[in-house]
């Protein structure tokens, strides 16, 4: 059924490509037009939205009224991202914002130095979006998460929600152009701590369920899912399963606690795309992206779904208990 549903939304993309030059040349005689580009799906990025639109609206723009936005979204495959990225060039929006990480601007930036370009997510220095975060030297900007560096952190929670475990697990999507520094910063981690991760690999759905059906016979006690847009378009299924088989697992974000994950510690989802959206009015309005300094996300949340805990039979320890900025019941 999913797969159905994915081909028939690619089918109606597109369709809706054929049509935009009619559409968007209509749009352009009256408003600006807003790429927006992610690497997630349209479900996944519903709430998202809505804090970037409030972020626009801030600024005196609100869709359809004076603001137009085209949406293309990857479905989790990065190798679709540059031709979405250079229709977008090729119709020459205002901006272009993306969502879900480095991929999405990365594929931007390669197809145009001259429209203004938004991220969110990881180190934009080392990412070779920018070699400056006070005054951006290129055509990009946006919102740093620090999620590509907080990997350490998460398994310091992993190991602090499972005291007795004796290797945790590590979800690696093979595909991810951050795999390699994720990999690396989390096995320095655990050698810093004294302890064991094993690493794990999915890349398509297919290879989600049987990592957590053979995860306790590899000898780990539980599952770290570090930042990946592919993870958040599989997240009802990564959670389902974490479910289905007893594996405590910790995630990036408090969209997977909410759907029925044990534990989650990241940045705030809304005061990042609030922040997107935002940047994208002061663009409209005639600021250059050197003008707007690259914002570093300070606020994370750790969130925690007591009722999936209770399920799993895992005793919270007061101390991670009390410090939750959400707890699930």
């Amino acid at each position: 059924m999913l797969d159905l549903r994915r081909r028939q939304f690619i089918t109606l993309l597109g369709g809706a490509a054929a049509a935009w030059p009619v559409a968007a040349r209509a749009q352009r005689s009256a408003m600006p037009v807003i790429g927006l580009l992610s690497a997630r799906t349209p479900e996944t990025d519903a709430a998202l939205l809505g804090f970037f639109r409030q972020g626009l609206h801030e600024r005196g723009y609100v869709e359809g009224h004076n603001v137009a936005i085209e949406y293309r979204w990857a479905l989790g495959d990065y190798g679709r991202l540059p031709a979405l990225a250079a229709e977008f060039v090729h119709h020459s929006v205002a901006v272009i914002a993306t969502f879900g990480g480095p991929s999405p601007a990365l594929a931007a930036k390669a197809k145009t130095a001259t429209i203004p370009i938004l991220f969110v997510g990881g180190d934009p220095v080392k990412n070779g979006l920018s070699e400056n975060l006070n005054r951006p030297t290129s055509n990009v900007t946006g919102v740093s998460t620090l999620f590509e560096d907080i990997g350490p952190k998460q398994l310091g929670l992993a190991y602090e929600l499972l005291p007795n475990a004796k290797k945790i697990a590590v979800l690696i999507n093979p595909n991810s152009l951050i795999a390699d520094k994720l990999l690396s910063d989390i096995r320095d981690a655990a050698k810093a701590m004294l302890r064991d991760v094993q690493m794990v690999h999915a890349g398509t759905p297919s290879e989600i369920d049987p990592i957590f059906a053979k995860i306790h016979s590899t000898g780990a006690d539980g599952l770290l899912v570090p930042v990946d847009p592919f993870f958040f378009t599989q997240m009802d299924q990564i959670a389902a399963s974490g479910m289905r088989y007893r594996v405590p697992t910790v995630f990036f974000r408090r969209e997977f606690a909410q759907a029925g994950g044990l534990m989650s510690y990241g940045s705030d989802p809304q005061e990042t795309y609030r922040q997107i959206g935002i940047y994208a009015g002061r663009l409209l309005s005639g600021a250059k992206p050197s003008e707007l300094p690259i914002v570093q996300s300070a606020k994370f949340e750790l969130v925690i779904n007591l009722t999936t805990a209770k399920a799993m039979g895992v005793e919270i320890p007061p101390m991670l208990l009390a410090r939750a900025d959400e707890v699930i019941e």
